[in-house]
C-alpha cells in the first residue's frame, strides 16, 4: 500500500512541475558517472580497438507458452567469451504474459524490462500522454512485475515504449520519478554510422527525432540508450528487425547471416557503439532460415574475445565506468540470486476494463479481478 501512496504523491508533485528546456550539452559540467552528453565520441576517450564490442539482443511484448521454447532454443546456456553467462533483455507488457515463463527468464539472467501494462495500440493515445498516463502505464507496471513474477523490484531499470512511439518529457519524468535508469526507445538514423552513445537527459539532445514528440527537458539521469538503425539491402533505415522490407527470404539462413553479420561489422570496424538485434519473436517462429542465422550469429560473437552480448542496463553500467576491453574482461562476472516461483493457475478474472475473463499463471496468491491500470494487483 505504501507504493501506491508514494505514487499518487509523485503524481500530485509533477502536475504542479514545469519542465525545463534542456540547455547545449555542458562537457566541462556533465560529467560520468551520472551524466554524459550525447555523443557519437566512445566513452572513456577510449580507441575503438581498446573498447569492448556489445552485442544487444531484445525481444518485445508478452512472455507465453507460445514463444518461450524460441527463446529456450536461441538463448539458453550461452557464455561470452569471458565466461560470463551471456545477456538478453525482454520488454515485457502485462497482457497475457505468464508471469511464471518471466521468473524463469530471470533465473537464466536475462534483464526484464518495462513495455507497459496496456500495450494500448492507439499511437495517440502515447503521443499525448499524460504524466499519470506513463506513471500507471510503467510505474505501477515495476511494482505489478515484481509482485507476480517474484523477481527483485530494483532489478528493472529500463523501458521501452509500444511502437517506439515517444512521448515527449512525460515518461522519462516518471522514470526519474520512480527510479528507473534508461529508456530503450528511441531510434536514430542520422547516427548510425557513427554509432550514437547512451547519454542522459541533462542536457539537450543531438539525437534525430523520428517518432515525435522527443523529449526537450532537462531531466537529469535519465539515460537515453539509442536504438542505432539497420540498413536494409536497399540500404533503408529500420530500427528493428522485423520491420526491415528488404531482406533476404525468410527460409534462406546463409543469406540472413550475411545480412546481420553486415549490420553488426559496421559498428565492429567503426567506434564500436553498442550493435542492437531488436525482434518480436514472432519472427524468428515465422522465418527458420532468420532463427538459424541469429543462432549461428550469437555462436560467433560467444566466440570472439572483444565481443560481448549483453543486456542493455549492462551496457549503460559501462558507459557508467568505461575501463578497455582487457579490464571489462578481468572484472568478473556479477553476482546474482535466483528467485522461486510458487505457481498459482488463476481464473477465471474478470478485466473491467473490457468486461472479459482472463487465466494467469503467477507467482504468487491470486488476485481478485485482472489487473489493469489503476489496479496494477488486481486487488
Amino acid at each position: 500500500m505504501k507504493w501506491f501512496v508514494f505514487v499518487l504523491s509523485l503524481c500530485s508533485l509533477a502536475i504542479a512541475r514545469e519542465f525545463q528546456l534542456a540547455e547545449t550539452c555542458d562537457k566541462e559540467a556533465c560529467q560520468l558517472p551520472d551524466c554524459r552528453c550525447s555523443s557519437t565520441d566512445i566513452p572513456g576517450g577510449l580507441l575503438p580497438r581498446n573498447t569492448p564490442q556489445f552485442v544487444v539482443i531484445t525481444f518485445d511484448d508478452a512472455i507465453t507458452v507460445s514463444n518461450i521454447n524460441t527463446y529456450r532454443d536461441v538463448l539458453y546456456n550461452r557464455r561470452n567469451s569471458n565466461g560470463c553467462p551471456a545477456g538478453v533483455t525482454f520488454y515485457v507488457n502485462h497482457e497475457y504474459t505468464d508471469y511464471t515463463l518471466v521468473n524463469e527468464l530471470y533465473n537464466q539472467r536475462f534483464e526484464i524490462a518495462l513495455h507497459s501494462i496496456s500495450h494500448k495500440t492507439s499511437q495517440t493515445y502515447w503521443s499525448r500522454a499524460t504524466y499519470d498516463d506513463m506513471m500507471r502505464e510503467f510505474g505501477d507496471q515495476r511494482i505489478q512485475m515484481a509482485h507476480f513474477a517474484n523477481i527483485p523490484f530494483d532489478t528493472m531499470r529500463g523501458v521501452r515504449i509500444p511502437f517506439l512511439q515517444m512521448t515527449g518529457n512525460m515518461s522519462h519524468q516518471v522514470m526519474a520519478d520512480v527510479g528507473l535508469l534508461y529508456d530503450g526507445t528511441w531510434p536514430t538514423i542520422k547516427y548510425a554510422d557513427p554509432g550514437l552513445w547512451p547519454y542522459t537527459l541533462d542536457y539537450a539532445s543531438i539525437q534525430d527525432c523520428m517518432v515525435p514528440p522527443c523529449p526537450t527537458a532537462s531531466i537529469p539521469k535519465s539515460w537515453i540508450k539509442p536504438m542505432i538503425c539497420w540498413f536494409d539491402l536497399n540500404n533503408v533505415p529500420c530500427a528493428m528487425v522485423d520491420s526491415c522490407f528488404h531482406v533476404p527470404d525468410g527460409e534462406d539462413d546463409e543469406g540472413w547471416f550475411r545480412f546481420i553479420l553486415k549490420n553488426f561489422e559496421r559498428h565492429y570496424h567503426g567506434t564500436r557503439a553498442p550493435f542492437g538485434f531488436y525482434i518480436h519473436e514472432w519472427y524468428l517462429r515465422a522465418n527458420s532460415g532468420v532463427k538459424r542465422a541469429l543462432i549461428r550469429f550469437l555462436d560467433l560473437v560467444n566466440s570472439l574475445n572483444d565481443v560481448f552480448m549483453v543486456n542493455s542496463g549492462e551496457v549503460i553500467d559501462w558507459v557508467r565506468n568505461p575501463v578497455p576491453v582487457n579490464e571489462y574482461i578481468r572484472q568478473g562476472c556479477k553476482p546474482f540470486n535466483p528467485t522461486s516461483c510458487p505457481i498459482s493457475t488463476c481464473g477465471p478474472l474478470r478485466a473491467t476494463h473490457n468486461n472479459m475473463n482472463y487465466w494467469m499463471n503467477i507467482c504468487n496468491v491470486c488476485p481478485r479481478v485482472y489487473p489493469w491500470l489503476g489496479n496494477p494487483l488486481g486487488q
